[in-house]
């Protein structure tokens, strides 16, 4: 069975959708945007801020399941211009530990709300 994974800690789901899912011991965030929870608006218009802010929706999703970065094992970064890879890499560098996850980072034509970066990960309960 699934169960959903809600915390007012992250934005709250734009769409049909829920902010995360477990299933078994994987754990399948919903891509995080950089905004703030509390008002609902981006932190900036800085690719790295944004990148920032997305972590820290990230760490409070995993947190409601008492999971860490340190669980993550997947992610997918989607970027609105892929000349920002550098500045979002820089700040994403510095939120995981070795072994890294696996990555996948692609540009897109646009993004919910025309974000600058979202970001999704899979995380396993060990």
């Amino acid at each position: 069975m699934k169960e959903r994974i809600n915390t007012s800690k992250a934005p709250a789901a734009i769409g049909p959708y829920s902010q995360g899912i477990k299933k078994g011991n994987l754990v399948f965030l919903s891509g995080q945007l950089g905004m703030d929870p509390a008002t609902g608006e981006f932190v900036s218009e800085s690719v790295s801020e944004q990148t920032e802010q997305a972590f820290k929706n990230i760490k409070a999703l995993l947190a409601e399941v008492n999971l860490t970065l340190d669980n993550v094992i997947k992610t997918t970064v989607f970027l609105y211009d892929m000349a920002d890879f550098g500045a979002m890499n820089e700040v994403y560098s510095k939120q995981f530990n070795e072994p890294y996850p696996a990555r996948s980072a692609v540009a897109v034509k646009t993004l919910p709300k025309n974000a600058l970066v979202e970001i999704e990960v899979i995380a396993s309960i060990d």
